[in-house]
């Protein structure tokens, strides 16, 4: 499984989804959207807006969060083979 991670140092959201994937220990590549040319653009092309953090799993855009509701952790941990 191919993970990449599309945050920012300032997203406490993003924090919370790296913690998860490293205490699953499911490796990631991460691609800070200050950071790097044209990533924020690359999300805003893939999911309408620009918001983060955003997981491409194996080239599938997944949001792992939803406003107001925080990080998903049953629905990531079922699509990512994991246990709560």
């Amino acid at each position: 499984m191919h993970v990449i991670v599309y945050s920012a140092v300032w997203c406490r959201d993003c924090r919370e989804a790296k913690r998860f994937l490293e205490e699953h220990q499911i490796a990631y590549t991460e691609i800070d959207i200050e950071q790097v040319p044209g990533a924020a653009e690359d999300v805003v092309r893939h999911v309408g807006k620009r918001a983060i953090p955003q997981f491409v799993i194996d080239g599938r855009w997944v949001q792992p969060y939803r406003p107001g509701r925080g990080f998903l952790y049953q629905e990531m941990s079922e699509l990512l083979g994991v246990t709560v």
